[in-house]
């Protein structure tokens, strides 16, 4: 078993530590969790991305920590077996006891003294009463894990540290009086221009009726125009058919897929050409001459070498950045891009622009009360950014009580009632200083469980007191420009996707940064989801993703939420034959873990990167 655990590891591209006692460990692990070695490989895939550990080799420094990580998961799964799921109307019932008014004790504790209801702060023209007219103030004085939570909104990760001084005179403008909340609100604001770069597929769009001929043509067109792409650059020799045996040193373009089901593992690799060149048919790959590579199943590359037997292609070097198209490096927003209205005459300079992005679940796992959400409009209305993003799921389908059946308001209405009341008032109480963006999830209940997905229809809402002004609902993915800063946003989870399939080669003793080359795959690939076949869970509709996956423009901000650890961080393209272009690539996290509070990103940017000033803040 100790043999199958270390073959495991080294096809998850890990090695183990020449250590007696590392394998003997591990295989104490495997049988107290009761575990499999390729679970237990999984797991420590797991650990190491989401500790952000450099190198592949597991140590004997890093199996307490990993033993941790298994008793919480451990912990997890038992919760989740064992969690009663309660209703609110079962919570309403067990607050009042029958008696006719909450509970003395829970009503006059200090903390519900001191807590000051976050909505009626938010929005006090209601009274504390949503436009549906359900009373928020009940909900508010509830005692629950998050309300109770401590060290709110300090700062988890802050990038470009030594220019943090403005966002600390920001925190200080927090705790201002009444007086300066006045102020502030009759001061001027500067309001974004927002243009629309990519949103596709649009609203009402068929799905599921794509055919093994879209998914055939939708990988041979990607090989066809990368292809292109290749040959144009006039630096790479003449295209060669990579499956023909050749003692000779050629050049071929492919796309990598595994010889059968399961991780792909560098004796698995197989090149699967074009048509045009080579009648579609695969080549197995031998990788032994690279010392660095970096692969998964999807990807369009380039390679030099030869095949002397007519069986196996020897790769000299890969080529996994396809050339940057000049469209693409120097984005033409204003040609392209569609106005989703004019910028006014107290618009934001150009490429200057303050931001908070969040990503869903909204509300905690063991209610439907939408607290952090609450919490983060609160905190928004302090700081008035001038762009908030949201990226779902904001009806998460992975709630307990949705998955059970156990809500007593449709999808729909828990849409309407919790996500876009509150953020119609939040509109009003702001004016029209702040733009909020929308982007569904394949992981929201109440909407199409397809990807790409097309955005929410805010236009068909049939109750007029639902106005969504200052509100916009993008496809997933898009791409968009404010104050001429471009945004890239894709709500699957392709990161921890890619994690779990790639596989990867470096030299001894070279640290890589094993995230940020998952996120550079991206724009390399100029996809939002480069993977293929996708993941288990994806609904991936190839009669709609050649043109909405594209990346269009490369981003000035990245957005790619994910369960991983939250990060920030600065991606580069290009080689010595082309133009550096850089990109800030963020995964703020999620808003609601478990039933805690998660994390979410403030972000400054200042015309360009070495300037821009970003914080990961734990609400």
């Amino acid at each position: 078993m100790e043999e199958e655990i270390k073959s495991e590891f080294n096809n998850c591209s890990f090695s183990i530590e020449e250590d007696d006692q590392i394998l003997p460990t591990l295989l104490t692990y495997c049988i107290n969790c009761k575990l499999s070695p390729l679970d237990l490989a999984s797991s420590w895939e797991a650990y190491y991305l989401s500790s952000q550990l450099t190198g592949s080799v597991v140590k004997n420094a890093h199996l307490d920590g990993f033993l941790l990580h298994l008793q919480n998961e451990a912990k997890e799964k038992l919760n989740k077996e064992e969690a009663n799921v309660y209703s609110s109307n079962d919570i309403d019932i067990l607050m009042h006891n029958g008696s006719g008014g909450p509970d003395e004790a829970i009503q006059n504790s200090p903390s519900s003294q001191n807590q000051r209801p976050i909505f009626d702060v938010l929005t006090p023209h209601t009274n504390g009463k949503s436009q549906s007219g359900k009373d928020l103030g009940a909900s508010a004085n509830r005692l629950t894990p998050f309300g109770q939570r401590t060290a709110k909104f300090s700062p988890h990760f802050v990038f470009n540290n030594a220019l943090n001084g403005a966002n600390e005179l920001a925190n200080q403008e927090i705790n201002n009086s009444d007086e300066d909340e006045i102020i502030r609100r009759v001061r001027p604001g500067q309001k974004c221009s927002l243009s629309v770069i990519s949103s596709q597929p649009q609203s009402g769009c068929r799905f599921m009726y794509d055919r093994t001929e879209n998914r055939f043509n939708f990988l041979e067109n990607r090989i066809r125009n990368s292809t292109g792409m290749f040959t144009r650059t006039g630096l790479y020799g003449e295209l060669a058919d990579a499956t023909v045996a050749s003692e000779e040193e050629i050049f071929a373009v492919g796309i990598i897929a595994c010889d059968a089901e399961g991780h792909l593992n560098d004796k698995s690799v197989l090149l699967q050409c074009s048509a045009e060149h080579s009648c579609g048919q695969r080549v197995r790959l031998d990788l032994h001459n690279l010392t660095k590579f970096s692969l998964f199943p999807g990807q369009v590359v380039g390679i030099q070498g030869r095949n002397p037997s007519g069986h196996y292609f020897v790769a000299l070097k890969v080529f996994d950045s396809l050339p940057i198209p000049n469209e693409i490096a120097r984005p033409p927003a204003k040609k392209q891009a569609r106005p989703i209205e004019d910028a006014p005459s107290t618009s934001s300079p150009s490429r200057v622009l303050s931001a908070i992005i969040a990503s869903g679940p909204f509300t905690t796992s063991d209610d439907l009360l939408f607290e952090p959400l609450q919490e983060l409009l609160a905190y928004a209305r302090r700081r008035e950014p001038q762009l908030l993003i949201l990226m779902g799921p904001f009806v998460d389908s992975e709630h307990p009580n949705i998955k059970k059946g156990t809500v007593d308001r449709s999808f729909r209405d828990i849409f309407l009632i919790e996500i876009i009341s509150r953020l119609q008032d939040f509109t009003q109480y702001m004016g029209s200083n702040t733009h909020v963006i929308l982007l569904p999830s394949i992981r929201d209940a109440h909407h199409d469980f397809v990807f790409p997905q097309a955005s929410f229809d805010l236009n068909l809402l049939e109750d007029s007191r639902y106005q969504v002004d200052d509100i916009t609902s993008l496809a997933n993915p898009s791409s968009f420009s404010a104050n001429e800063i471009i945004f890239g946003c894709c709500t699957v989870d392709v990161l921890k996707q890619l994690s779990g399939e790639e596989i990867s080669r470096n030299p001894p003793n070279e640290l890589s940064d094993r995230i940020g080359i998952l996120a550079t795959h991206l724009l390399k690939q100029q996809s939002f989801y480069p993977l293929y076949p996708p993941a288990i869970g994806v609904p991936l509709d190839f009669s709609l993703a050649p043109e909405a996956l594209k990346i269009p423009s490369f981003p000035d901000v990245f957005l790619l939420p994910s369960d991983l650890a939250p990060f920030i961080k600065v991606l580069s393209i290009g080689n010595e034959n082309e133009e550096v272009i850089k990109t800030i690539c963020v995964n703020p996290g999620r808003l609601a873990k478990g039933i805690g509070g998660g994390t979410f990103l403030e972000l400054h940017y200042n015309r360009q990167i070495e300037k821009t000033n970003a914080s990961i803040i734990r609400i």
